[in-house]
């Protein structure tokens, strides 16, 4: 076999058995700012752990008057659906909102 054509295979299988991580930031938002905020986190970091997010880390932003959202940021494979996450966290008591603020691919 000649030298361009192994080249060519090793490309190959690199491309197709090698996943790519996704770096994400999904913003939650609590229905009040009296929401107990450590509640809301310690479920999201369960759902977030149960759908394959990895090296989860969690912020307070000051949005107004009192009331602050949770940053959600996590690695995970970009292959895999987010609609089910966002439902699952949409679905955590006393939370208005959910949305992905930040998808970026990581490289390396």
């Amino acid at each position: 076999m000649d030298k361009n054509k192994k080249t060519n295979l090793y490309k190959l299988f690199i491309l197709k058995n090698i996943m790519g991580l996704a770096l994400i930031k999904i913003k939650i938002m609590p229905s009040s700012p009296d929401t107990n905020l450590t509640a809301i986190e310690e479920k999201a970091k369960g759902i977030t752990a149960k759908e394959q997010g990895k090296n989860i880390k969690i912020e307070k932003e000051p949005i107004a008057f009192g009331l602050n959202a949770l940053i959600v940021g996590f690695a995970r494979e970009e292959t895999l659906d987010s609609d089910n996450l966002l439902k699952k966290l949409q679905n955590i008591p006393n939370v208005s909102s959910v949305e992905i603020i930040d998808f970026r691919r990581a490289i390396g």
